[in-house]
């Protein structure tokens, strides 16, 4: 009778102690969630009004959670044996990190999205200084100049320069309200047309000359910037190769062959063998970016 409760019992006790973990695990995984979704929220609604896009910054984070959940269920679901818990365990720690992985992407693209407005923004710079100087050497003021520019309705730069002119006329003063402006952009050359702007009206300079002068400065960054990216597009383009390729293999073999690749992916060695595959991929493509990314 003894031996019989016993039998019964270490089994009741495992399960206890793993429910027990596995609560702990849930509740924590939910807490930190919540939080995470709270932060992201915020984080991107900052950006979006930055943008002037008006998506709800919940959906973003819904996106990620969603294909954070898919991808975790299908590393899970393909790694998988009951007569492998390595192999299970493995699935559970690649959906996890892929998870995760996944989860940042909304914000990632967010990001891009970001960065190919500020690089639109820089273009029309360029030609807003010079309707600027020609506004002014015609007669108009500053303020007038920047009208202008927003008058023109070429977004981003008509919406940026449209904030700037409300807040002063809510009362903000000029410098203030440039420095606004900088800050929500975060562009280098709107910063150096800042600067110039602030040293000229405290010193008295000739703000068409320096317009000019500026928009010829970014005009040569720039080309010189098209240039780099030509000379560099071959690297690129090995780079995404070499990232790619094993991820296209692999994706493919599996499709044709399952019955040869998924004993693969359930051994230890196969799952090795993935897990330097990877390492050596991110070495790789670490070296690739630094060897072709060049500040001009």
């Amino acid at each position: 009778m003894i031996e019989t409760y016993a039998s019964w019992l270490a089994p009741l006790l495992l399960g206890l102690a793993f429910g027990g973990v596995a609560f702990t695990f849930i509740n924590g995984l939910t807490s930190g969630a919540s939080t995470y979704a709270d932060s992201m929220s915020e984080q991107t609604s900052r950006q979006f009004e930055d943008m002037f896009l008006f998506i709800p910054a919940r959906r973003i984070s819904e996106i990620g959670w969603s294909l954070a959940v898919a991808i975790f269920l299908v590393c899970t679901v393909t790694l998988f044996d009951m007569s492998s818990p390595l192999s299970t365990l493995i699935g559970l720690i690649l959906g996890t990190v892929f998870g995760l992985i996944a989860l940042s992407l909304p914000t990632k693209v967010v990001l891009i999205m970001k960065e190919r407005r500020k690089q639109k923004f820089n273009l029309q710079l360029v030609e807003a200084l010079g309707s600027m100087s020609n506004a002014m050497r015609a007669g108009f003021s500053i303020n007038q100049a920047f009208e202008t520019i927003v008058q023109a309705g070429e977004k981003p730069i008509s919406q940026e320069f449209g904030v700037m002119l409300q807040q002063m006329r809510v009362g903000m003063n000029f410098y203030d309200a440039l420095q606004s402006l900088d800050q929500r952009v975060g562009s280098d050359d709107l910063t150096l047309v800042v600067t110039a702007v602030d040293i000229a009206r405290r010193t008295g300079g000739n703000l068409t000359e320096i317009f000019d002068k500026i928009s010829l400065t970014i005009r040569e960054r720039m080309r010189i910037e098209r240039r780099v990216q030509t000379l560099t597009a071959q690297g690129r383009l090995q780079g995404l190769i070499v990232a790619s390729m094993p991820v296209f293999l692999g994706g493919a073999m599996t499709f044709l062959k399952p019955d040869m690749m998924m004993p693969f992916f359930r051994a230890t060695s196969g799952m090795i063998c993935v897990g330097i595959t990877i390492c050596l991929i991110a070495v790789g493509w670490f070296f690739i970016k630094k060897i072709i990314k060049i500040d001009v």
